[in-house]
Protein backbone atom coordinates (compact mmCIF):
# COMPACT_ATOMS: atom_id res chain seq x y z
CA UNK A 1 0.00 0.00 0.00
CA UNK A 2 1.39 3.38 -0.96
CA UNK A 3 1.84 6.24 1.50
CA UNK A 4 -0.76 8.32 -0.34
CA UNK A 5 -3.38 5.60 0.16
CA UNK A 6 -2.53 5.34 3.86
CA UNK A 7 -2.93 9.09 4.29
CA UNK A 8 -6.16 9.00 2.29
CA UNK A 9 -7.59 6.26 4.53
CA UNK A 10 -6.69 8.19 7.67
CA UNK A 11 -8.23 11.45 6.45
CA UNK A 12 -11.52 11.84 8.36
CA UNK A 13 -14.71 12.14 6.40
CA UNK A 14 -17.37 14.64 7.48
CA UNK A 15 -18.72 13.63 10.91
CA UNK A 16 -15.93 11.14 11.60
CA UNK A 17 -13.46 11.37 14.47
CA UNK A 18 -9.90 12.09 13.22
CA UNK A 19 -7.36 9.32 13.74
CA UNK A 20 -4.14 10.16 15.60
CA UNK A 21 -1.02 9.71 13.50
CA UNK A 22 0.52 7.71 16.35
CA UNK A 23 -1.96 4.96 15.52
CA UNK A 24 -0.18 4.42 12.17
CA UNK A 25 2.82 2.82 13.86
CA UNK A 26 1.54 -0.59 12.78
CA UNK A 27 4.99 -1.98 12.21
CA UNK A 28 6.25 -1.14 15.70
CA UNK A 29 3.99 -2.67 18.39
CA UNK A 30 5.47 -2.14 21.85
CA UNK A 31 4.74 -2.14 25.56
CA UNK A 32 4.92 0.98 27.64
CA UNK A 33 4.41 1.51 31.32
CA UNK A 34 2.08 4.48 31.32
CA UNK A 35 -1.63 5.13 31.69
CA UNK A 36 -1.53 8.26 29.54
CA UNK A 37 -2.33 7.16 26.00
CA UNK A 38 -1.71 10.64 24.58
CA UNK A 39 2.00 10.79 25.47
CA UNK A 40 4.38 11.21 22.56
CA UNK A 41 8.13 10.97 22.29
CA UNK A 42 10.32 8.67 24.25
CA UNK A 43 7.98 7.37 26.97
CA UNK A 44 10.59 5.05 28.37
CA UNK A 45 12.86 7.99 29.24
CA UNK A 46 9.93 9.73 30.92
CA UNK A 47 9.19 6.57 32.84
CA UNK A 48 12.76 6.31 34.09
CA UNK A 49 12.54 9.88 35.39
CA UNK A 50 9.46 9.12 37.47
CA UNK A 51 9.90 8.48 41.18
CA UNK A 52 7.41 5.61 41.19
CA UNK A 53 6.87 3.48 38.08
CA UNK A 54 3.29 3.73 36.86
CA UNK A 55 1.19 0.63 36.24
CA UNK A 56 1.65 -1.54 33.20
CA UNK A 57 -0.66 -0.67 30.33
CA UNK A 58 -0.49 -2.10 26.83
CA UNK A 59 -0.33 0.55 24.11
CA UNK A 60 -0.68 -1.56 21.04
CA UNK A 61 -1.05 -0.44 17.48
CA UNK A 62 -4.79 -1.04 17.12
CA UNK A 63 -6.46 2.22 16.06
CA UNK A 64 -9.59 1.61 18.09
CA UNK A 65 -7.80 0.51 21.28
CA UNK A 66 -8.37 3.70 23.26
CA UNK A 67 -11.92 4.11 21.94
CA UNK A 68 -12.74 0.59 23.13
CA UNK A 69 -11.17 1.25 26.50
CA UNK A 70 -13.29 4.35 27.02
CA UNK A 71 -16.44 2.45 26.03
CA UNK A 72 -15.59 -0.36 28.45
CA UNK A 73 -14.98 2.17 31.22
CA UNK A 74 -18.36 3.80 30.58
CA UNK A 75 -20.14 0.44 30.80
CA UNK A 76 -18.64 -0.48 34.18
CA UNK A 77 -21.20 -0.44 36.93
CA UNK A 78 -20.73 1.11 40.34
CA UNK A 79 -20.85 4.53 41.94
CA UNK A 80 -18.11 7.12 41.70
CA UNK A 81 -15.71 6.65 44.59
CA UNK A 82 -15.30 9.50 47.07
CA UNK A 83 -13.73 10.22 50.45
CA UNK A 84 -17.05 9.26 52.07
CA UNK A 85 -17.85 5.94 50.39
CA UNK A 86 -14.60 4.18 49.41
CA UNK A 87 -14.81 1.72 52.31
CA UNK A 88 -18.21 0.57 51.06
CA UNK A 89 -16.77 -0.45 47.68
CA UNK A 90 -13.40 -2.14 48.34
CA UNK A 91 -13.79 -4.41 45.31
CA UNK A 92 -14.66 -1.69 42.79
CA UNK A 93 -13.41 -2.69 39.33
CA UNK A 94 -11.44 0.47 38.64
CA UNK A 95 -8.70 0.57 36.01
CA UNK A 96 -7.43 4.15 36.26
CA UNK A 97 -5.84 6.03 39.15
CA UNK A 98 -8.13 8.95 38.35
CA UNK A 99 -11.04 6.76 39.51
CA UNK A 100 -9.67 6.61 43.06
CA UNK A 101 -11.60 8.61 45.70
CA UNK A 102 -9.25 11.60 45.66
CA UNK A 103 -5.79 12.70 44.58
CA UNK A 104 -3.08 11.15 46.70
CA UNK A 105 -5.36 8.36 47.94
CA UNK A 106 -3.30 5.49 49.32
CA UNK A 107 0.02 7.29 48.92
CA UNK A 108 0.87 6.08 52.45
CA UNK A 109 1.40 2.62 50.95
CA UNK A 110 4.52 3.77 49.09
CA UNK A 111 7.56 3.38 51.33
CA UNK A 112 10.78 5.33 50.91
CA UNK A 113 13.76 3.26 49.89
CA UNK A 114 17.35 3.79 48.82
CA UNK A 115 17.00 5.20 45.29
CA UNK A 116 19.70 2.96 43.81
CA UNK A 117 18.30 -0.14 45.49
CA UNK A 118 14.86 0.74 44.18
CA UNK A 119 16.27 0.83 40.64
CA UNK A 120 17.78 -2.60 41.19
CA UNK A 121 14.43 -4.03 42.33
CA UNK A 122 12.54 -2.33 39.50
CA UNK A 123 15.05 -3.77 37.04
CA UNK A 124 14.13 -7.28 38.17
CA UNK A 125 10.44 -6.65 37.46
CA UNK A 126 11.13 -5.13 34.04
CA UNK A 127 13.21 -8.12 33.04
CA UNK A 128 10.09 -10.31 32.94
CA UNK A 129 8.52 -10.30 29.48
CA UNK A 130 5.18 -11.63 30.71
CA UNK A 131 2.99 -8.64 31.70
CA UNK A 132 3.00 -7.82 35.42
CA UNK A 133 0.19 -5.52 36.51
CA UNK A 134 1.23 -5.14 40.16
CA UNK A 135 4.58 -5.82 41.78
CA UNK A 136 5.94 -5.45 45.28
CA UNK A 137 9.11 -6.43 47.14
CA UNK A 138 8.80 -7.33 50.80
CA UNK A 139 10.40 -9.12 53.70
CA UNK A 140 13.69 -8.91 55.55
CA UNK A 141 15.67 -8.70 52.32
CA UNK A 142 14.13 -5.29 51.62
CA UNK A 143 13.25 -4.03 55.12
CA UNK A 144 15.95 -5.28 57.52
CA UNK A 145 14.67 -6.89 60.70
CA UNK A 146 17.91 -6.55 62.65
CA UNK A 147 20.82 -4.16 62.92
CA UNK A 148 24.23 -5.09 61.61
CA UNK A 149 26.17 -6.67 64.48
CA UNK A 150 29.24 -7.74 62.53
CA UNK A 151 30.75 -7.17 59.12
CA UNK A 152 29.85 -9.68 56.43
CA UNK A 153 32.70 -10.83 54.22
CA UNK A 154 32.45 -10.40 50.47
CA UNK A 155 32.75 -14.16 50.05
CA UNK A 156 29.80 -14.83 52.36
CA UNK A 157 27.71 -12.20 50.61
CA UNK A 158 28.42 -13.59 47.14
CA UNK A 159 27.51 -17.07 48.34
CA UNK A 160 23.91 -15.76 48.39
CA UNK A 161 23.99 -12.99 45.77
CA UNK A 162 26.53 -13.83 43.00
CA UNK A 163 26.80 -10.26 41.68
CA UNK A 164 25.44 -7.89 44.34
CA UNK A 165 25.11 -4.19 43.60
CA UNK A 166 26.58 -1.66 46.08
CA UNK A 167 23.05 -0.62 47.09
CA UNK A 168 22.12 -4.24 47.85
CA UNK A 169 25.23 -4.66 50.00
CA UNK A 170 24.39 -1.46 51.87
CA UNK A 171 20.76 -2.50 52.43
CA UNK A 172 21.66 -6.00 53.62
CA UNK A 173 24.77 -5.12 55.61
CA UNK A 174 23.37 -7.14 58.51
CA UNK A 175 23.60 -10.26 56.37
CA UNK A 176 22.63 -11.36 52.84
CA UNK A 177 19.03 -12.53 52.42
CA UNK A 178 16.87 -13.69 49.55
CA UNK A 179 14.61 -10.92 48.21
CA UNK A 180 10.88 -11.69 48.04
CA UNK A 181 8.51 -10.42 45.35
CA UNK A 182 4.78 -10.73 44.70
CA UNK A 183 3.52 -10.27 41.13
CA UNK A 184 -0.14 -9.58 40.38
CA UNK A 185 -1.18 -10.67 36.88
CA UNK A 186 -4.41 -10.70 34.91
CA UNK A 187 -4.52 -14.26 33.53
CA UNK A 188 -2.37 -16.74 35.43
CA UNK A 189 -2.29 -19.54 32.84
CA UNK A 190 -1.28 -17.19 30.04
CA UNK A 191 1.30 -15.52 32.27
CA UNK A 192 2.95 -18.81 33.23
CA UNK A 193 2.92 -19.89 29.58
CA UNK A 194 4.88 -16.78 28.61
CA UNK A 195 7.18 -16.92 31.61
CA UNK A 196 8.00 -20.59 31.10
CA UNK A 197 9.29 -19.76 27.63
CA UNK A 198 11.65 -17.17 29.10
CA UNK A 199 12.44 -18.76 32.47
CA UNK A 200 11.86 -22.51 32.31
CA UNK A 201 14.68 -22.99 34.82
CA UNK A 202 12.69 -21.06 37.45
CA UNK A 203 10.09 -23.85 37.64
CA UNK A 204 10.12 -27.32 39.14
CA UNK A 205 9.21 -30.49 37.26
CA UNK A 206 5.55 -29.52 37.61
CA UNK A 207 5.99 -27.18 34.65
CA UNK A 208 6.68 -30.17 32.39
CA UNK A 209 2.92 -30.76 32.36
CA UNK A 210 2.22 -27.30 30.95
CA UNK A 211 1.00 -23.91 32.13
CA UNK A 212 -2.55 -25.21 32.54
CA UNK A 213 -1.59 -27.53 35.38
CA UNK A 214 0.66 -24.88 36.94
CA UNK A 215 -2.19 -22.37 36.90
CA UNK A 216 -4.68 -24.90 38.29
CA UNK A 217 -2.26 -25.86 41.03
CA UNK A 218 -1.83 -22.19 41.86
CA UNK A 219 -5.49 -21.16 41.90
CA UNK A 220 -7.10 -24.20 43.56
CA UNK A 221 -4.63 -24.97 46.35
CA UNK A 222 -3.66 -22.85 49.32
CA UNK A 223 -3.91 -19.09 49.01
CA UNK A 224 -3.83 -18.80 45.22
CA UNK A 225 -0.10 -18.00 44.96
CA UNK A 226 2.58 -19.85 42.99
CA UNK A 227 6.14 -19.33 44.29
CA UNK A 228 9.38 -19.82 42.42
CA UNK A 229 12.11 -19.63 45.11
CA UNK A 230 15.91 -19.52 44.91
CA UNK A 231 16.04 -17.88 41.52
CA UNK A 232 19.12 -15.88 40.52
CA UNK A 233 18.06 -12.75 38.66
CA UNK A 234 20.38 -9.87 37.75
CA UNK A 235 23.00 -11.19 40.13
CA UNK A 236 20.57 -11.46 43.09
CA UNK A 237 18.88 -14.39 44.78
CA UNK A 238 15.12 -13.85 44.69
CA UNK A 239 11.82 -15.60 45.29
CA UNK A 240 8.73 -14.46 43.42
CA UNK A 241 5.11 -15.39 43.96
CA UNK A 242 2.52 -15.07 41.21
CA UNK A 243 -1.16 -14.41 41.90
CA UNK A 244 -4.09 -12.99 39.99
CA UNK A 245 -5.20 -9.41 40.56
CA UNK A 246 -8.68 -10.74 41.38
CA UNK A 247 -7.34 -13.11 44.05
CA UNK A 248 -5.14 -10.39 45.54
CA UNK A 249 -7.95 -7.83 45.74
CA UNK A 250 -10.39 -10.39 47.17
CA UNK A 251 -8.08 -11.28 50.04
CA UNK A 252 -7.27 -7.62 50.72
CA UNK A 253 -10.92 -6.57 50.85
CA UNK A 254 -12.57 -9.60 52.52
CA UNK A 255 -9.77 -11.35 54.46
CA UNK A 256 -10.86 -14.72 53.12
CA UNK A 257 -7.44 -16.20 54.01
CA UNK A 258 -5.19 -13.28 55.11
CA UNK A 259 -2.23 -14.79 53.25
CA UNK A 260 -1.53 -11.86 50.95
CA UNK A 261 -3.40 -9.30 53.06
CA UNK A 262 -1.21 -10.18 56.02
CA UNK A 263 1.97 -9.54 54.07
CA UNK A 264 0.67 -6.10 53.17
CA UNK A 265 0.00 -5.31 56.85
CA UNK A 266 3.74 -4.69 57.04
CA UNK A 267 5.70 -2.10 55.03
CA UNK A 268 6.39 -3.28 51.48
CA UNK A 269 7.99 -1.60 48.49
CA UNK A 270 5.49 -1.23 45.65
CA UNK A 271 7.37 -1.33 42.37
CA UNK A 272 4.40 -1.28 40.03
CA UNK A 273 1.04 -0.09 41.32
CA UNK A 274 -2.53 -0.82 40.26
CA UNK A 275 -5.60 1.28 41.22
CA UNK A 276 -7.73 -1.73 42.20
CA UNK A 277 -5.01 -3.06 44.48
CA UNK A 278 -4.37 0.34 46.03
CA UNK A 279 -8.06 0.74 46.87
CA UNK A 280 -8.41 -2.78 48.28
CA UNK A 281 -5.18 -2.48 50.26
CA UNK A 282 -6.30 0.78 51.88
CA UNK A 283 -9.35 -1.11 53.13
CA UNK A 284 -7.05 -3.91 54.27
CA UNK A 285 -4.87 -1.51 56.27
CA UNK A 286 -7.69 0.29 58.06
CA UNK A 287 -9.25 -3.11 58.83
CA UNK A 288 -5.97 -4.17 60.43
CA UNK A 289 -6.04 -1.05 62.62
CA UNK A 290 -9.62 -1.76 63.75
CA UNK A 291 -8.85 -5.39 64.51
CA UNK A 292 -5.81 -4.39 66.56
CA UNK A 293 -7.83 -1.79 68.49
CA UNK A 294 -10.39 -4.45 69.39
CA UNK A 295 -7.55 -6.55 70.81
CA UNK A 296 -5.88 -3.70 72.73
CA UNK A 297 -6.76 -2.11 76.10
CA UNK A 298 -7.82 1.56 76.48
CA UNK A 299 -4.20 2.72 76.76
CA UNK A 300 -1.30 1.38 74.73
CA UNK A 301 1.77 2.51 72.79
CA UNK A 302 2.62 2.82 69.12
CA UNK A 303 4.86 -0.21 69.30
CA UNK A 304 2.10 -2.29 70.88
CA UNK A 305 -0.32 -1.22 68.14
CA UNK A 306 2.09 -2.00 65.30
CA UNK A 307 3.15 -5.30 66.91
CA UNK A 308 -0.50 -6.35 67.19
CA UNK A 309 -1.07 -5.48 63.53
CA UNK A 310 2.11 -7.23 62.35
CA UNK A 311 1.20 -10.32 64.36
CA UNK A 312 -2.29 -10.79 62.90
CA UNK A 313 -1.24 -12.96 59.97
CA UNK A 314 1.20 -14.99 62.10
CA UNK A 315 -1.42 -16.15 64.62
CA UNK A 316 -2.53 -19.19 62.63
CA UNK A 317 0.60 -19.66 60.54
CA UNK A 318 1.84 -23.23 61.12
CA UNK A 319 5.43 -22.09 60.58
CA UNK A 320 5.32 -20.11 63.84
CA UNK A 321 4.70 -23.32 65.80
CA UNK A 322 7.80 -24.97 64.34
CA UNK A 323 11.24 -24.59 65.93
CA UNK A 324 12.61 -23.30 62.61
CA UNK A 325 10.92 -19.88 62.94
CA UNK A 326 12.49 -17.05 64.91
CA UNK A 327 10.26 -16.41 67.93
CA UNK A 328 11.29 -12.74 67.98
CA UNK A 329 10.18 -12.22 64.38
CA UNK A 330 7.32 -9.79 65.10
CA UNK A 331 9.28 -7.59 67.50
CA UNK A 332 12.21 -7.54 65.05
CA UNK A 333 9.94 -6.39 62.23
CA UNK A 334 8.45 -3.54 64.27
CA UNK A 335 11.54 -2.42 66.21
CA UNK A 336 13.60 -1.97 63.05
CA UNK A 337 10.87 -0.35 60.93
CA UNK A 338 9.02 2.06 63.25
CA UNK A 339 9.32 5.00 60.85
CA UNK A 340 7.88 2.96 57.96
CA UNK A 341 5.00 1.73 60.13
CA UNK A 342 4.18 5.34 61.04
CA UNK A 343 4.13 6.34 57.39
CA UNK A 344 1.90 3.38 56.54
CA UNK A 345 -0.66 3.78 59.33
CA UNK A 346 -0.35 7.39 60.49
CA UNK A 347 -2.76 8.89 57.91
CA UNK A 348 -5.35 6.20 58.69
CA UNK A 349 -5.09 6.70 62.45
CA UNK A 350 -5.75 10.40 61.94
CA UNK A 351 -9.09 9.61 60.26
CA UNK A 352 -10.44 7.44 63.10
CA UNK A 353 -12.50 9.37 65.68
CA UNK A 354 -12.01 6.88 68.50
CA UNK A 355 -8.20 6.80 68.78
CA UNK A 356 -5.66 9.52 69.51
CA UNK A 357 -2.14 10.18 70.74
CA UNK A 358 -1.73 11.04 74.41
CA UNK A 359 0.52 14.01 73.60
CA UNK A 360 -1.53 15.15 70.62
CA UNK A 361 -1.05 14.70 66.88
CA UNK A 362 1.23 17.76 66.57
CA UNK A 363 3.68 16.42 69.14
CA UNK A 364 3.55 13.02 67.47
CA UNK A 365 4.47 14.56 64.12
CA UNK A 366 7.69 15.93 65.62
CA UNK A 367 8.80 12.38 66.42
CA UNK A 368 7.63 10.78 63.16
CA UNK A 369 11.22 10.22 61.99
CA UNK A 370 12.56 9.03 65.34
CA UNK A 371 12.86 5.22 65.28
CA UNK A 372 13.36 5.07 69.06
CA UNK A 373 10.26 7.07 70.00
CA UNK A 374 7.27 5.06 71.24
CA UNK A 375 4.31 7.39 71.61
CA UNK A 376 1.51 6.70 74.08
CA UNK A 377 -1.99 6.28 72.64
CA UNK A 378 -5.52 5.78 73.91
CA UNK A 379 -8.87 4.73 72.43
CA UNK A 380 -12.49 5.46 73.24
CA UNK A 381 -14.11 2.31 74.65
CA UNK A 382 -17.66 3.52 73.96
CA UNK A 383 -19.60 0.40 72.83
CA UNK A 384 -21.29 2.32 70.01
CA UNK A 385 -17.97 3.32 68.43
CA UNK A 386 -16.43 -0.08 69.00
CA UNK A 387 -19.56 -1.73 67.62
CA UNK A 388 -19.09 0.33 64.48
CA UNK A 389 -15.55 -1.05 64.18
CA UNK A 390 -16.89 -4.61 64.30
CA UNK A 391 -19.47 -3.79 61.63
CA UNK A 392 -16.75 -2.39 59.36
CA UNK A 393 -14.44 -5.39 59.52
CA UNK A 394 -13.90 -7.26 56.20
CA UNK A 395 -16.95 -9.30 55.21
CA UNK A 396 -15.52 -12.84 55.30
CA UNK A 397 -13.71 -12.22 58.57
CA UNK A 398 -16.71 -10.47 60.15
CA UNK A 399 -19.03 -13.34 59.23
CA UNK A 400 -16.75 -15.81 61.04
CA UNK A 401 -16.70 -13.59 64.13
CA UNK A 402 -20.50 -13.30 64.02
CA UNK A 403 -20.76 -17.08 63.86
CA UNK A 404 -18.62 -17.50 66.98
CA UNK A 405 -20.76 -15.08 68.95
CA UNK A 406 -23.97 -16.51 67.55
CA UNK A 407 -23.01 -19.77 69.24
CA UNK A 408 -21.95 -18.04 72.45
CA UNK A 409 -25.04 -15.82 72.72
CA UNK A 410 -27.28 -18.64 71.41
CA UNK A 411 -28.89 -16.41 68.80
CA UNK A 412 -31.66 -18.31 66.94
CA UNK A 413 -30.55 -19.59 63.56
CA UNK A 414 -33.30 -17.70 61.71
CA UNK A 415 -32.31 -14.38 63.30
CA UNK A 416 -28.64 -15.03 62.62
CA UNK A 417 -29.31 -15.88 58.96
CA UNK A 418 -31.30 -12.67 58.50
CA UNK A 419 -28.44 -10.67 59.96
CA UNK A 420 -25.85 -12.32 57.70
CA UNK A 421 -28.03 -11.83 54.61
CA UNK A 422 -28.36 -8.15 55.49
CA UNK A 423 -24.58 -7.79 55.72
CA UNK A 424 -24.11 -9.44 52.32
CA UNK A 425 -26.25 -6.78 50.63
CA UNK A 426 -24.25 -3.91 52.10
CA UNK A 427 -22.84 -2.83 48.73
CA UNK A 428 -26.24 -1.54 47.67
CA UNK A 429 -27.12 0.45 50.76
CA UNK A 430 -26.07 3.66 52.42
CA UNK A 431 -23.17 4.07 54.79
CA UNK A 432 -25.56 4.08 57.73
CA UNK A 433 -25.95 0.31 57.29
CA UNK A 434 -22.27 0.04 58.21
CA UNK A 435 -23.02 1.28 61.70
CA UNK A 436 -23.01 -1.39 64.38
CA UNK A 437 -26.30 -2.44 65.93
CA UNK A 438 -27.23 -4.21 69.13
CA UNK A 439 -25.46 -7.45 68.19
CA UNK A 440 -22.14 -5.70 67.45
CA UNK A 441 -22.37 -3.65 70.64
CA UNK A 442 -23.04 -6.79 72.61
CA UNK A 443 -19.91 -8.34 71.12
CA UNK A 444 -17.63 -5.47 72.18
CA UNK A 445 -19.18 -5.40 75.66
CA UNK A 446 -18.12 -8.98 76.20
CA UNK A 447 -15.38 -9.65 78.75
CA UNK A 448 -12.11 -8.26 77.23
CA UNK A 449 -10.37 -11.61 77.62
CA UNK A 450 -13.25 -13.40 75.90
CA UNK A 451 -13.35 -10.85 73.06
CA UNK A 452 -9.61 -11.22 72.63
CA UNK A 453 -9.97 -15.00 72.61
CA UNK A 454 -12.68 -15.09 69.95
CA UNK A 455 -11.00 -12.58 67.64
CA UNK A 456 -7.74 -14.52 67.82
CA UNK A 457 -9.63 -17.76 67.26
CA UNK A 458 -11.21 -16.37 64.09
CA UNK A 459 -7.82 -15.12 62.88
CA UNK A 460 -6.32 -18.58 63.41
CA UNK A 461 -9.24 -20.22 61.58
CA UNK A 462 -8.76 -17.80 58.69
CA UNK A 463 -5.00 -18.21 58.38
CA UNK A 464 -4.30 -21.82 59.34
CA UNK A 465 -5.53 -23.96 56.46
CA UNK A 466 -4.52 -21.68 53.53
CA UNK A 467 -1.06 -21.19 55.06
CA UNK A 468 -0.69 -24.93 55.69
CA UNK A 469 -1.84 -25.83 52.18
CA UNK A 470 0.46 -23.19 50.73
CA UNK A 471 3.43 -24.68 52.61
CA UNK A 472 2.60 -28.17 51.36
CA UNK A 473 2.16 -26.83 47.84
CA UNK A 474 5.63 -25.31 48.08
CA UNK A 475 7.21 -28.77 48.06
CA UNK A 476 5.78 -29.38 44.57
CA UNK A 477 6.24 -25.88 43.15
CA UNK A 478 9.77 -25.42 44.48
CA UNK A 479 10.98 -28.99 44.14
CA UNK A 480 12.54 -31.22 46.79
CA UNK A 481 16.03 -29.71 46.61
CA UNK A 482 14.87 -26.13 47.06
CA UNK A 483 12.49 -27.15 49.85
CA UNK A 484 15.33 -28.78 51.79
CA UNK A 485 17.43 -25.66 51.31
CA UNK A 486 14.55 -23.52 52.60
CA UNK A 487 14.14 -25.61 55.77
CA UNK A 488 17.90 -25.56 56.33
CA UNK A 489 17.98 -21.76 56.21
CA UNK A 490 14.96 -21.52 58.51
CA UNK A 491 16.71 -23.76 61.03
CA UNK A 492 19.79 -21.54 60.90
CA UNK A 493 17.63 -18.47 61.55
CA UNK A 494 15.99 -20.21 64.48
CA UNK A 495 19.35 -21.16 66.00
CA UNK A 496 20.62 -17.60 65.64
CA UNK A 497 17.45 -16.17 67.19
CA UNK A 498 17.62 -18.66 70.07
CA UNK A 499 21.26 -17.75 70.74
CA UNK A 500 20.45 -14.03 70.75
CA UNK A 501 17.53 -14.55 73.12
CA UNK A 502 19.73 -16.58 75.49
CA UNK A 503 22.43 -13.92 75.42
CA UNK A 504 19.85 -11.24 76.16
CA UNK A 505 18.52 -13.15 79.18
CA UNK A 506 22.05 -13.66 80.52
CA UNK A 507 22.78 -9.95 80.05
CA UNK A 508 19.63 -9.04 81.98
CA UNK A 509 20.59 -11.41 84.80
CA UNK A 510 24.06 -9.90 84.92
CA UNK A 511 22.64 -6.38 85.12
CA UNK A 512 20.22 -7.42 87.87
CA UNK A 513 23.08 -8.97 89.86
CA UNK A 514 25.20 -5.84 89.49
CA UNK A 515 22.31 -3.59 90.55
CA UNK A 516 21.65 -5.78 93.59
CA UNK A 517 25.34 -5.63 94.53
CA UNK A 518 25.42 -1.85 94.20
CA UNK A 519 22.29 -1.55 96.34
CA UNK A 520 23.95 -3.55 99.16
CA UNK A 521 27.06 -1.37 99.03
CA UNK A 522 25.01 1.81 99.44
CA UNK A 523 23.31 0.31 102.50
Amino acid sequence: MTLSRVLLRTTPRPGQRPVAMSALSLSRPSYYYSTDSSNKGDLQDKEAAREDPPPYTHRGSAINFNWGRQAEKAQREGPTLSADNWEEHPDAKIEDFEELPYKGFGINQHMELNAEFKKVLTGVVRDFRAPIMYAMAYGSGVFPQSKASKAVSDEDFRAVHPKPSPSLIETQKGGPKMIDFIFGVTHTEHWHSLNMRQHRDHYSGLASFGSGLVSTFQDRWGAGVYFNPYVTKNGMLIKYGVTSIDNLCTDLSTWNNLYLAGRLHKPVKILRDHPRVRLANQVNLISAVRTALLLLPPKFTEKELFSTIAGISYLGDPRMSLPTENKSKISNIVDNNMVSFRKLYGPLLNTLPNVDFAQGADQQTKHSSDPEYDGAMYQDMDPVKRGNMVRRLPKAFRSRLYFQYQKKFMVPASDFKAMIDASKSEDDVSFKRREGGGFEQRIVQDDPEQLNFYIRKVIKQTVNWPATAQSIKGVFTAGVGRSIRYLSEKWTKYSEGKAKAKAKVEEQKKQATEEAGNAKKTE
